[in-house]
């Protein structure tokens, strides 16, 4: 679980990422966990961004995706959702 002050640096760091993955009308499905838990692995901050043809809420989609890739929301904003999870190999970033 991350406190305010460690959710407030991510978000400090997320800023210039951009979304990597978009969710569209298909909705969150195993092939985009499996590719999201890739991708989390190296970076470990990544944007998800969510299309105005998706028929999910966000907020549900920001749980669903985090609960199946073992990865912590760190902030939903508009059409964007922030996935924070320390990687196990590659770590780079060190929490507050």
């Amino acid at each position: 679980m991350l406190t305010g002050k460690q959710k407030r640096y991510l978000r400090s760091l997320a800023h210039h990422l951009d979304p990597i993955f978009q969710i569209g009308k298909g909705g969150v499905n195993d092939h985009l966990i499996r590719h999201i838990e890739e991708a989390i692995e190296v970076r470990e901050l990544m944007k998800v961004s969510v299309l105005n043809n998706c028929l999910e809420d966000r907020e549900d989609i920001a749980v669903q995706l985090a609960s199946q890739s073992g990865s912590e929301v760190v902030q939903t904003i508009g059409k964007t959702i922030i996935l924070y999870k320390p990687s196990k190999n590659n770590k780079q970033i060190v929490l507050p």
